[in-house]
């Protein structure tokens, strides 16, 4: 891990495209900016975790589960 101190309104650059600006200091609190491509998501660390979360829940789904919808749309007149 790379540690840096910066003052306000000093930035760091990661890349060619991303630069962290530190904004504020109160407390122990720190407001940064990210300037980063539309192309290239951005999230607070929780966030990410839950988007992954949900993205790996989403993507195991068993057998069973494709055979009771399978069986549902056949009923339904789907297939």
């Amino acid at each position: 891990m790379l540690v840096l101190t910066r003052k306000v309104n000093q930035s760091i650059v990661i890349g060619d495209d991303i630069e962290v600006v530190v904004l504020e200091v109160r407390g122990e609190q720190v407001r940064i900016g990210v300037r980063a491509p539309k192309t290239i998501a951005v999230h607070r660390k929780e966030v990410y975790d839950q988007i992954r979360q949900e993205n790996l829940n989403a993507a195991s789904v068993s057998t069973e589960d494709l055979t009771s919808l399978q069986t549902r749309w056949a009923e339904e007149g789907a297939l």
